[in-house]
């Protein structure tokens, strides 16, 4: 498919932007607020059963809550993307960028003395709705807050490159995922280099490239994009 006809929550600037937001999450959640990592779930999962199995119930508890504000997220968007596209204003990716950066707004001026575990579980809140909203970028399946998957990627389509060089569609791919490995890691970078002078403000500096997200999106909502509301859903879903 061409680019052009890609929608615009399709672009891989898109997913590039998010990964790297992604990446400050993680950045922050680990190294400014709270000591875990909130973007995805595996490591949740182990923890739990090890706080289960040392009978640490109330550590339990708090890893417990973070898993469920992932789950709901999940649900949430879910439901919104099917409710919002009946409506045919806005596509559900806008809005949710939009949220991202009224929830993250909201954390960083919070109270200096806020639990750690309220960022915990908003995170999760908020990571699990973006990966489940943004699938696809460009025809490649791409996740936009962790990385593993990329790192198999890049490393599986280097290889079949290195086979056949001529083959486009494969330097194409190895490079799409490398740039998102390292837009994660600058952003992690980003977020543990500044975190050190703002603290939880850090998190206003996730608004930029969500604000520039969520421009673009939105114009394209209202002019490009208009006909095509609510008959056109992006792929991976």
């Amino acid at each position: 498919m061409d680019e052009k006809k890609y929608l615009e929550c399709e672009k891989y600037y898109v997913f590039l932007l998010l990964i790297f937001v992604a990446g400050f999450y993680g950045g922050f959640t680990i190294s400014v607020k709270g000591g875990s990592f909130a973007n995805a779930q595996t490591v949740n999962i182990a923890l739990l059963g090890i706080a289960i199995g040392t009978r640490k119930f109330s550590s339990a508890l708090s890893i417990f809550l973070s898993i469920g504000a992932y789950f709901i997220g999940t649900i949430i968007s879910e439901q919104a993307a099917w409710l919002i596209s009946k409506k045919r204003l806005l596509r559900w990716d806008t809005i949710l960028v939009f949220l991202d950066m009224l929830v993250i707004t909201t954390l960083a001026i919070a109270p200096i003395h806020t639990p750690a575990l309220i960022y915990s579980i908003t995170i999760n809140f908020l990571c699990a709705m973006q990966f489940n909203t943004f699938r696809s970028a460009e025809g490649i399946g791409m996740a936009t807050i962790f990385i593993t998957n990329h790192v198999r990627q890049t490393g599986s389509f280097f290889t079949r490159w290195m086979r056949k060089p001529y083959e486009k569609t494969y330097l194409k791919k190895w490079t799409r995922h490398g740039g998102m490995v390292v837009s994660f890691c600058l952003g992690a970078a980003f977020c543990s280099l500044l975190g050190l002078k703002f603290h939880t403000k850090v998190l206003l500096f996730a608004d930029i490239p969500l604000f520039i997200i969520f421009i673009n999106l939105l114009r394209a909502d209202l002019t490009t994009e208009r006909l095509l509301l609510g008959k056109r859903v992006p792929s991976g879903h």
